[in-house]
């Protein structure tokens, strides 16, 4: 059993995300951007995708119900990997550090099955990872209390000594209602000084 170790939320912690990111590029007009992610390729929509529905699915039932926006509907698939512009500021760097340390490394991402086989072998920061729990493959999504459950078993570690750490406070909770400790990230400075604090990295 792995006593101490760090598992890492994907998005808004180690890389950045938004829609807008691509559909910014399509469409000119901020306010027509504004209703288009709003009301067509929304976050909640895409968010079917994260819990396990496949796009063979979810494309054709958005295409009818907004024929008009049929090719940015495609965009959306076919161009998921621009909604991820780069890497959430230092954050990367705390991955490395940790991983020279010997800290193991896991991540719990809510995460479409399909999107992330695209995404992941563009990211040479994952083969740190040990293991890492997606979502749409799953077909479990954080907060569900079953996802951080899974992690234990899998990864093989004490939850007394894991530290989560996620964006949304829902997430944090989550794990914490398993027993593992949980920290909400909002950059990489303050979480450098948990990581600090709490003895993952030394200074």
């Amino acid at each position: 059993m792995i006593e101490r170790c760090v598992i890492f939320d994907v998005g808004r912690v180690l890389f950045d995300w938004d829609l807008r990111h691509l559909f910014g590029k399509l469409i000119a007009d901020p306010q027509e951007l504004d209703w288009f992610v709003t009301n067509v390729v929304t976050p909640q929509w895409h968010f079917q995708h994260d819990a396990g529905r496949p796009l063979a699915e979810m494309l054709p039932e958005l295409k009818a119900q907004f024929p008009r926006h049929g090719a940015l509907i495609d965009a959306y698939a076919a161009r998921f990997n621009e909604t991820i512009p780069g890497p959430v500021p230092g954050s990367l760097e705390l991955v490395k550090r940790l991983d020279a340390a010997g800290v193991p490394l896991f991540a719990i991402t809510n995460f479409g099955h399909e999107f992330w086989e695209a995404f992941r072998p563009t990211q040479p920061v994952f083969d740190r990872f040990r293991d890492i729990i997606v979502s749409g493959t799953e077909k479990l999504m954080k907060p569900d209390p079953a996802i951080y459950r899974l992690a234990i078993a899998r990864f093989g570690i004490d939850p007394a000594g894991a530290l989560f750490i996620d964006d949304v406070a829902a997430n944090v909770a989550g794990a914490e209602s398993v027993g593992i400790a949980g920290h909400r990230f909002v950059d990489a400075s303050t979480l450098e000084r948990a990581l600090l604090a709490q003895g993952y990295l030394s200074a």
